[in-house]
């Protein structure tokens, strides 16, 4: 764990082009390119699912172990951004740290698909996965900053249904609250170079409308938490939505769930996806895979090297 690879990464989200609330056809592609920069390792196996109309992309690393259990993976993008394809290079490193499948989710984008649209494809994908003959103790739920939000809806509403909880629930610098009304909004707001408040009201609106009372409906944070499984949540201390994560943690403690709050200093938003350059990215999905292995009650293995 180095100073320079902490500036490594600062210096490449400072001088990246992306805007989170810049106009989306801009952006759109902006994101995509980013994020697909680095190619997929040739030991990755990627094959397209279709899971009850939701396209989905399975990804599992060639000559790991038998995997333990499937993860479903919801990306990042502030609910207008990303795709399954752009998440591949942090999604093969969940796949190969945790030794799990992992299904990353192609869900409708606002603001052509609104509020409900992600969670509803959220929950679908799900059922779909059940329905498939995999249980839900064989399941994780895995979301990134946007997909954070989805995931944990997902959560709240399977519990609220009465439907099997899966095993597990990873949160990687979730944004789950939408009025965006945490502290660190504006104390971390000189250290997170990549997401700010100004860019994040233009995306509430275009996934949950106008007003407070919209924003606060689709803000997961604010949801019945009780009932749900065991969670890790990992977030850096240079974002913005630092907040979020530590007001969860402690929201998941009050309803009595199991609840891993993992905080790493100095590291910017959804840092595990500079795995291969930054040691402190490495370390926690290192820490993410043995969450997922101890929630689905497996032992140690011997995972391959990448």
């Amino acid at each position: 764990m180095t100073r320079e690879q902490r500036e490594q990464v600062r210096e490449l989200r400072r001088n990246s082009p992306l805007d989170l609330g810049g106009d989306l056809d801009v952006q759109r592609p902006q994101f995509e390119q980013i994020l697909s920069s680095q190619p997929v390792p040739t030991d990755a196996i990627v094959e397209k699912l279709d899971l009850a109309g939701v396209a989905a992309l399975s990804v599992t690393i060639n000559g790991a172990p038998q995997p333990v259990g499937t993860a479903l993976y919801f990306h990042g993008g502030a609910f207008a951004m990303g795709s399954a394809n752009s998440s591949l290079g942090l999604v093969t490193q969940i796949a190969r740290r945790s030794g799990l499948r992992v299904v990353t989710v192609d869900y409708r984008l606002a603001p052509e698909h609104p509020a409900p649209a992600a969670a509803t494809d959220a929950a679908t994908c799900y059922e779909a996965l059940l329905d498939s003959g995999i249980g839900a103790d064989e399941l994780i739920v895995i979301g990134e900053s946007a997909g954070g939000a989805v995931a944990l809806r997902l959560l709240t509403s399977l519990v609220a249904g009465n439907r099997p909880v899966p095993a597990g629930a990873v949160l990687l610098s979730p944004w789950i609250d939408l009025t965006l009304a945490g502290d660190s909004m504006t104390t971390r707001a000189s250290v997170d170079v990549a997401v700010n408040r100004e860019a994040l009201a233009r995306r509430v609106l275009d996934y949950a409308g106008e007003g407070a009372t919209a924003a606060r409906e689709h803000s997961p944070l604010f949801d019945d938490l009780h009932g749900l499984p065991p969670t890790l949540v990992q977030v850096g201390t240079h974002e913005t939505l630092l907040d979020d994560s530590i007001r969860l943690a402690s929201r998941l403690a009050a309803a009595d769930v199991s609840v891993i709050l993992d905080i790493t200093a100095g590291v910017p938003h959804v840092f595990q996806g500079f795995a291969p350059i930054l040691d402190e990215g490495a370390l926690a999905l290192d820490r993410a895979g043995q969450f997922v292995r101890t929630a689905l009650k497996q032992p140690a293995r011997d995972l391959p090297p990448g």
